[in-house]
């Protein structure tokens, strides 16, 4: 038989209810088709005039969450004049550099903004503060996760607990906590309370136990122990949760404010937050100074920023990225 009368059969095989090479073909065609239909974007299914309409709602809803940095970028290079009498101009009328010569002790005015003290303290807590976390808190997490032993459950249910208690509740307990100790208005009180967050730890504690438990048997049977194998087995493996709990804690530590306000009343002691809240209540001089307070905030908002836009891809990636990929 010919290959055309092959072709021909087949074809006409239809009539007696045999699924033909062609019925196949014209299946999987049809599959590709919607496959592409399906993986569209959703403005590109409606006409051109919705489409122009939807950019541009995201568009213009993209600018006015930009708006506020944008006059705070401005602000910081206006003279005071020029930012009371024009507080939403984005372009100055007389660009200035004065408010971070200030700030950086380039001028003779700059004795009465301790800023570079303010950044120093809060970058040597936030480096603290996070390596404790990233430390503390997957051990602990670990150790829920996958040692067993008695009343890991109701351990886990305080973690869970304190989690849902807010932190302004707890300021009157940790002020005299501090004070009981003998700590207060140090180093020591500003660090030690917030090496182990309970957020931290139940985000460790749920990646470790997306982790296969064959992994660590292997470990195991090779001769390694309960801390061997977390720190050379499971621990590399936690990377995108690990990388997660880091940019949330150099966050939280960096922008805290309330326990800084309990445990410290010195101004040696001060960091950005206390600092630059006590320089907008009026503490540090009259006037607005609004390009001084926004030049300074602007500073402060950089290194969260820039670490964040650096690992952004494992931040958003990390709850979703698996132990191990079959």
């Amino acid at each position: 038989m010919t290959a055309t009368g092959t072709d021909t059969d087949r074809s006409t095989d239809r009539s007696t209810g045999r699924v033909t090479d062609t019925d196949r073909r014209a299946e999987r065609a049809r599959r590709r088709a919607a496959a592409r239909a399906g993986s569209r974007p959703v403005l590109t299914r409606f006409p051109v005039p919705a489409r122009v309409l939807g950019y541009g709602l995201v568009v213009g809803v993209g600018l006015l969450y930009l708006l506020p940095f944008a006059l705070q970028l401005v602000t910081g290079f206006k003279t005071d004049p020029d930012a009371a009498a024009h507080p939403l101009a984005l372009l100055p009328t007389t660009p200035t550099t004065a408010a971070y010569q200030r700030l950086f002790g380039l001028s003779e005015s700059a004795q009465g903004v301790p800023f570079l003290r303010w950044l120093s303290n809060s970058a040597l807590v936030a480096v603290l503060v996070t390596a404790g976390r990233v430390l503390f808190d997957s051990m602990a997490g670990y150790a829920l996760a996958r040692l067993r032993f008695r009343g890991r459950s109701l351990l886990f249910g305080f973690v869970l607990a304190v989690m849902a208690v807010p932190g302004v509740a707890l300021l009157i307990p940790k002020f005299l906590v501090l004070n009981t100790f003998g700590i207060f208005d140090t180093y020591t009180a500003m660090i030690v309370p917030l090496l182990v967050d309970a957020a931290g730890i139940f985000i460790m504690k749920q990646f470790f136990e997306s982790v296969p438990r064959e992994v660590e048997e292997a470990a195991r049977v090779d001769g390694a122990g309960v801390f061997r194998v977390f720190w050379s087995v499971v621990l590399p493996m936690a990377r995108p949760a690990l990388i997660t709990l880091t940019i949330l804690s150099f966050q939280g530590s960096w922008n805290e404010f309330t326990h800084f306000l309990v445990a410290t009343q010195s101004g040696q002691y001060e960091t950005l937050t206390t600092g630059l809240a006590r320089f907008v209540s009026g503490g540090l001089g009259g006037g607005t100074q609004y390009p001084l307070k926004l030049a300074a905030a602007l500073l402060s908002t950089l290194p969260v920023a820039a670490l964040f836009f650096c690992f952004q891809r494992y931040f958003v990636n990390g709850a979703n990225s698996g132990a191990v990929k079959e």
